[in-house]
């Protein structure tokens, strides 16, 4: 004879008989006696909540903050809790908590964009790679391994291990390892602008060269030789701001030609 789920036997020996305070609660408005009868409950569960919490314990996350959330998943339990619906308390509350704080790492711990399906294969990679480390002392898990016990393809292991390492973000002062304090930012590339240079020059040049001569002697004593408009001026026997209106327009004709070329 199949036994009732309010019947069930309860997962924890020392689990609370809450279940006349919620038929109480059930039947009365929202306030103070009720609020009072809600706070008892959360009260009397709160160990429950804090044994679900330890499981979680070495994530990244500290103890206290993981009880904190899983204070929170136990008020929401209480809140939400239909004891008419015929199961024990206890069987809604446990998903609840656990799922809050599941949704807390999901949410908050993770240091890079990483899709849930990704996070998903993470988890259960984690916990077979472990599950498979204790039966092969002396060597890593292998790929085949891991896709074996979470009874996923390899390539979708492949996937979780890789995230493994995407919890967190390593700063970029953290040493490399194997070198004499170098630090992870020494040996990430920077933007160099000489790259850009040589771009423009290699596409200015052909404007450039079908300028007229006189234009091209400014640009050249202008640029090569660094020499000022009022020297420029003196040495072509010219009025200063004439210099500056030809290098207006030498600078307007490149940058013409230049578009034209790129389209």
């Amino acid at each position: 004879m199949p036994v009732p789920r309010s019947a069930k036997t309860r997962t924890y020996d020392d689990a609370p008989d809450t279940a006349g305070t919620f038929r109480r609660m059930a039947e009365l408005p929202d306030g103070p006696r009720r609020r009072a009868l809600r706070n008892d409950v959360i009260r009397s569960w709160l160990p429950m909540a804090e044994r679900l919490a330890m499981r979680f314990r070495g994530r990244g996350e500290n103890l206290e903050d993981l009880y904190q959330i899983a204070a929170l998943g136990l008020v929401k339990a209480v809140e939400h809790y239909d004891p008419d619906r015929g199961s024990s308390f206890e069987s809604y509350a446990v998903p609840t908590v656990t799922g809050e704080i599941k949704r807390h790492f999901r949410d908050h711990m993770w240091s890079l964009h990483v899709p849930r399906r990704v996070q998903e294969l993470r988890n259960r990679v984690r916990i077979a790679y472990r599950d498979v480390d204790q039966s092969v002392p002396g060597r890593a898990p292998t790929v085949a391994e891991v896709a074996a016990q979470a009874r996923m393809s390899e390539r979708e292991a492949r996937e979780g291990m890789e995230a493994l390492d995407c919890f967190a973000a390593l700063s970029l002062d953290a040493e490399v390892t194997g070198t004499e304090g170098h630090s992870l930012g020494e040996s990430v590339g920077a933007h160099d602008g000489g790259f850009d240079l040589v771009d423009d020059r290699a596409a200015a040049w052909p404007a450039i060269a079908a300028l007229p001569e006189r234009d091209r002697t400014i640009l050249y004593l202008r640029f090569f030789r660094e020499m000022t408009q009022s020297a420029i001026a003196v040495q072509l026997g010219v009025s200063q701001m004439h210099v500056s209106r030809l290098l207006n327009q030498c600078f307007a004709r490149v940058r013409e030609d230049i578009h034209a070329e790129r389209g």
